[in-house]
């Protein structure tokens, strides 16, 4: 067939310096089952694959005579196979960007701007946030997955205070007590974000020794093996190990520590502090580089935007989760839909017992992921030719497009992102 529709793809890799080492990363071990190009050094530290039409990490076509065209090419010559309101809504491009993340260090204390900020940072800084897009996520779990998302509840951020005097130090004394007083929601939530403000603006000096001397204590605790998980001991242990001295390694205090089980995950909105600590996830993504930072990271930390633009709303490490469904009509599908247009993930979880299942069609391209299982895929526009999946297979389907699969005998996990319009 001259304009295939369905067709496997050739994804990069982004070697940033938080990735996991050689095969103990997932997005290395991915890549080396399903990219013919891809070659594995055992001490080259893997973090992301990317899967999209980014321009940092161009996806390839992996299939007869278009070997050299990227995924960005072949979709601004078939904007109709993007969905009629796909392209429609945004102007005929891919608009999210799907991937897989290996993280072996903390990444930053973060949040993304909404779509109007972002708009306005990009025009007053376009050297900082180069894009005017928001950059909304969601976070699944592959592996336990451990990260930081959204303001714990006041009473845990109480017990904090109360139990570890450098943290009173380090925000001050009336800034504490503001938020120990507190007792309504607007009030609790004033306190919390003048105390943040506070944390984070606070002379690098005076973190450094508040942080050393709690360090200390934690240390001298853990040596006489005591718990310590009254103060996070170990998470805080690791973090000054990654970033002596950071102030974000107080955040631990303020923010909830997520610890995500496979499958499970979180919606990282507009304007929610965040930030990844370790583990193996899915994540997809509006297609933006808008990212303002404050902490556990060398690059550019832009305190008073994110201190000003945060959601400053407690709640539980449970209420954080971002909760999934099951297909209504098919059993083996689970959606993570947020409420936006840019994105939403399938999960597939096919049985061996399966022989045929069909990837239905949507009114929307959309970027299949194989995690484990093998299967044979057609569809109409091959004409007699299949698609071998496989662990680490990246298959690319258009709008309105069905696959059907053969299955080879073993269970398959596949997620599958498009947009949730």
């Amino acid at each position: 067939m001259s304009n295939p529709k369905v067709f496997p793809l050739k994804c990069p890799v982004q070697t940033y310096h938080w990735g996991k080492v050689g095969k103990d990363s997932e997005v290395a071990k991915l890549s080396l089952s399903g990219n013919s190009d891809f070659k594995l050094d055992d001490k080259t530290t893997y973090a992301e694959l990317w899967m999209g039409t980014h321009h940092k990490g161009p996806c390839i076509l992996d299939t007869p005579n278009m070997d050299n065209t990227t995924l960005a090419q072949w979709v601004a010559k078939n904007q109709d196979d993007l969905g009629s309101k796909v392209k429609d809504k945004f102007q005929g491009q891919l608009p999210y960007l799907f991937k897989v993340l290996s993280v072996n260090m903390s990444l930053s204390i973060q949040a993304h701007p909404n779509k109007s900020h972002a708009e306005q940072l990009h025009k007053d800084h376009p050297d900082r946030y180069p894009d005017p897009n928001h950059k909304p996520e969601i976070a699944i779990a592959l592996t336990p997955f451990q990260g930081m998302c959204g303001f714990r509840p006041i009473e845990e951020l109480v017990k904090f205070l109360k139990a570890i005097p450098e943290l009173q130090s380090v925000i001050g004394l009336e800034n504490a007590q503001g938020v120990i007083s507190a007792s309504s929601g607007k009030a609790q939530q004033a306190a919390l974000k003048q105390a943040f403000t506070a944390l984070m603006s606070c002379d690098p000096k005076i973190v450094e020794t508040n942080l050393q001397a709690l360090i200390s204590k934690v240390q001298g605790r853990v040596a006489a093996k005591e718990d310590v998980s009254d103060v996070e001991g170990e998470l805080l242990l690791r973090l000054n190990q990654e970033f002596p001295g950071d102030v974000g390694c107080f955040c631990i205090y303020f923010l909830n520590i997520m610890n995500l089980q496979p499958g499970e995950s979180m919606f990282l909105e507009a304007n929610l502090p965040h930030a990844y600590l370790k583990g193996d996830c899915i994540e997809c993504m509006a297609c933006s580089d808008n990212v303002v930072r404050a902490g556990l990271t060398p690059k550019f930390k832009d305190v008073p935007t994110l201190c000003d633009m945060l959601i400053y709303e407690p709640k539980s490490a449970k209420e954080n989760l971002f909760d999934s469904m099951k297909d209504s009509k098919d059993g083996n599908i689970t959606h993570y839909q947020p409420n936006i247009p840019d994105f939403a993930v399938d999960k597939y979880e096919l049985s061996q017992d399966i022989k045929e299942y069909t990837i239905p069609s949507m009114d929307s391209a959309s970027i299949v992921l194989v995690i484990k299982g093998e299967a044979e895929g057609k569809n109409q526009t091959l004409g007699d030719k299949a698609v071998q999946l496989q662990r680490g297979t990246v298959l690319f389907i258009a709008a309105n497009q069905e696959v059907q699969l053969t299955l080879k005998g073993s269970d398959i996990l596949m997620f599958r992102a498009y947009c949730g319009i």
